[in-house]
């Protein structure tokens, strides 16, 4: 009997994670369907339901987590359109990543995503842009340290030199081989995962596309942009650019 009342215990603990785990591999496919998409709306809705769930005072890493990745996402389709709700998101993005970076400074995944935001914020606060981006080199070269392989951390490495560099650069032919391998260990991996932040696969194809396009290399432009809309069919930014490739 005790045996048996063991198992049972063990058979609903094991059913408690997985429930937990597929609700977080949910929620993010939610945020990246959401941002592909291109909805604003979908996307503050989600940010307004974790912010909800975390003021409650329930709020653990990995929820902290993903109301960072949908702000920065909010971010992102905010744009300086909306400079202040862009503003806004990414500074809430930074917060919450702050709160596990307290307790976990060597949390790869956390200091990428708040390098990434510090980044996005720093092109749109003209006035604290120096210092912004003295977070965001910080953050990203702490996690190149820890992980010089995650792909994330190559795929925000590579596009933010590359956003800066001089063309014809060292620096510019650097970050575009970071993006390269980027791309390279995403096609390697898995594009949908629970345990670990499964973005990026669609962004590295899109940004690796963009590249090669600017540079005449239209057929590895052309496979890059594919893969991106078989990970994500419904990537807007993807099938945006594959149609200017396809009308020249």
């Amino acid at each position: 009997m005790v045996l048996f009342r063991t198992l049972m215990l063990i058979s609903l603990c094991l059913a408690g994670a997985a429930a937990h785990a597929q609700a977080g591999g949910d929620l993010q496919a939610q945020i990246l369907y959401a941002f592909h998409a291109e909805d604003a709306n979908e996307l503050a809705a989600l940010v307004q339901s974790l912010s909800t769930r975390e003021q409650a005072g329930g709020a653990d890493a990995t929820l902290r987590y993903h109301l960072a990745h949908a702000q920065y996402r909010l971010g992102l389709l905010n744009g300086e359109a909306r400079g202040h709700n862009a503003q806004h998101a990414f500074s809430g993005c930074i917060d919450q990543l702050k709160a596990i970076l307290e307790h976990d400074a060597n949390s790869v995944e956390s200091l990428v995503l708040q390098a990434a935001c510090y980044a996005q914020l720093a092109r749109l606060d003209k006035l604290e842009a120096v210092l912004l981006r003295s977070h965001a080199a910080a953050r990203i070269g702490r996690a190149f340290a820890l992980a010089p392989r995650n792909p994330r951390v190559l795929l925000v490495k590579g596009a933010d030199g590359l956003a800066r560099a001089k063309p014809g650069s060292a620096e510019q032919a650097q970050a575009l081989a970071e993006l390269t391998l980027a791309a390279q260990i995403f096609e390697q991996t898995s594009a949908t995962t629970i345990d670990v932040p499964g973005w990026g696969h669609a962004e590295a194809y899109l940004a690796l596309g963009r590249q090669l396009q600017a540079r005449g290399d239209v057929l590895g432009a052309r496979n890059w942009l594919e893969k991106a809309l078989i990970v994500a069919p419904d990537f807007k930014a993807a099938q945006r650019q594959l149609a200017t490739l396809i009308a020249r």
